[in-house]
């Protein structure tokens, strides 16, 4: 098995890119995914952070509105790093027991674990190779913009929050141009997930 990260910044195309991967035949772990999972409705990382940013970050249904405590942490690095030592524990205990599902269904696999915050939280040497879905930021700017209905000071405090996308590509095994076409992102993650299967069937890294 191999474990690889997929990281990027907002709006660089990463969970196209990871929809690709997926339709090669490799396993997704999505940690957005997860996130919403750990904090639904009276679980633990649900109880803190209501315990500790108040009420008004719940729907009236009293599910977490994201947008809400969006606005805040990223308003606020402190809030953002309480936030992540209330989600990211319960987000990994999910990972791993999906990563052992999936072990147990097929050994030699290609799980690809769609981790926005990967190199943010200095968890790369978790992963036997990493790969950056990348665009430029202004590209990253023009998109978010678009897709959310933000400004662009609010699509820069989100930016802020991250490494700086330029920084990632010096971190990452193997890089995504998502800037291009959508055939030539396909023919990118082709190549990639070849190298990826020979590493799976090797049984080791390298």
């Amino acid at each position: 098995m191999v474990i690889v990260g997929l990281t990027g910044g907002i709006g660089s195309g990463k969970s196209t890119v990871a929809g690709m991967f997926k339709d090669e035949g490799a396993y997704i772990i999505d940690f957005d995914i997860l996130a919403r999972i750990v904090v639904e409705r009276g679980k633990p990382a649900w109880e803190k952070i209501v315990k500790y940013f108040g009420p008004h970050v719940l729907f009236p249904d009293e599910s977490i509105n994201r947008a809400a405590l969006g606005r805040v942490i990223f308003a606020e690095e402190k809030s953002r790093k309480t936030l992540e030592g209330f989600v990211h524990p319960m987000i990994l205990k999910e990972r791993d027991k999906l990563i052992e599902e999936i072990r147990d269904e097929n050994p030699s696999s290609v799980v690809i674990i769609d981790f926005p915050l990967l190199f943010e939280l200095g968890m790369n040497e978790d992963f036997d190779k990493t790969i950056l879905a990348y665009v430029p930021r202004n590209v990253q700017i023009k998109r978010v913009m678009e897709r959310d209905g933000l400004s662009m000071e609010d699509v820069e405090k989100r930016l802020n929050a991250q490494m700086p996308i330029d920084e990632k590509k010096n971190l990452s095994d193997y890089i995504i141009n998502a800037e291009r076409a959508f055939g030539d992102m396909r023919d990118q993650v082709k190549k990639v997930i070849y190298r990826l299967n020979k590493i799976a069937e090797k049984g080791r890294a390298n």
